[in-house]
């Protein structure tokens, strides 16, 4: 399949005819100059779907829970967010002693959230009972920090991993390297292209941001870059740092017995393993 985003020889050409698109796409294919996209298997296509479907509905619900507790603040009854995570905390949000039709705005909201809760909850079990027959889930789900979510969004992003020769091509297509700028003799180097999957990229970060608490190589990394760089930048590098090693565990099948410590199953310590060699 041809990427049409980066080719733009016939979506910009004045004079559009089949024939001519045709044999415009003839001459660049046969001088292997055609972008083209990756497409998924069937079951991987779907289940992105379901992630993609969730992450709109859990940004529903923040906006929903967002409006109601700007509402409390309002009225000088500040709530803790995390209130609003419970159903015991919705029901005392409920309850709150409001003018009528404060009230009835409240049990709206507060009846949406309940309602997105539910679909969410439905959502998660389906993604994780379809997420554990892909291959590598075992893997990458052993690396504390990455969750059922995380797993099965990276995975259906990723899709076969030995179509990436090395983890900088796969950070390359989720859009987490530099742009670079190059300029007579002067290379610079800028933010990251965010080309690729915009829900890979957030669940990498989100993921790496938990895994440095249980791993003293990522914490020790994530905090030398802050030092220099400032958090913004670091959390971009400790994602591209979890994606190596997520490649890496995909690439030669790891699977984590103690994530924290770097050790696989069996107590084997991943620097003593072969890694195994593919075709490329």
């Amino acid at each position: 399949m041809v990427n049409t985003t980066q080719f733009k020889v016939i979506t910009k050409s004045v004079k559009k005819t089949d024939r001519r698109d045709a044999e415009t796409l003839a001459l660049y294919l046969e001088k292997d100059m055609l972008p083209t996209v990756r497409l998924k298997e069937m079951e991987q296509g779907q289940l992105a779907g379901l992630v993609a479907t969730r992450d709109t509905l859990v940004q529903q619900r923040t906006a929903l829970k967002n409006k109601i507790n700007n509402r409390f603040a309002m009225y000088g009854r500040p709530i803790k967010r995390e209130q609003l995570s419970s159903e015991k905390g919705l029901a005392v949000v409920e309850a709150e002693p409001f003018d009528a039709l404060v009230r009835i705005e409240i049990g709206v909201l507060v009846a949406q959230v309940r309602a997105l809760n539910a679909s969410i909850k439905e959502l998660d079990k389906t993604i994780e009972a379809s997420a554990e027959k892909l291959q590598g889930y075992r893997s990458i789900i052993s690396i504390k920090g990455v969750g059922m979510v995380g797993a099965a969004t990276l995975l259906t992003v990723i899709g076969d991993v030995n179509d990436f020769a090395n983890a900088g091509k796969l950070g390359a297509y989720l859009g987490l390297v530099p742009r670079v700028s190059n300029s007579n003799e002067t290379l610079r180097s800028g933010r990251i292209t965010k080309r690729g999957s915009k829900l890979a990229r957030t669940a990498l970060v989100q993921c790496g941001l938990i895994a440095k608490k249980f791993s003293p190589y990522l914490h020790a990394f994530h905090e030398r870059v802050k030092q220099k760089k400032g958090g913004g930048k670091a959390n971009i590098a400790l994602a591209r740092k979890l994606l190596e090693i997520i490649f890496r565990a995909l690439k030669n099948e790891w699977v984590f017995e103690d994530f924290g410590q770097f050790r696989l199953e069996g107590g084997i310590s991943p620097l003593k393993v072969k890694t195994k060699r593919r075709g490329r």
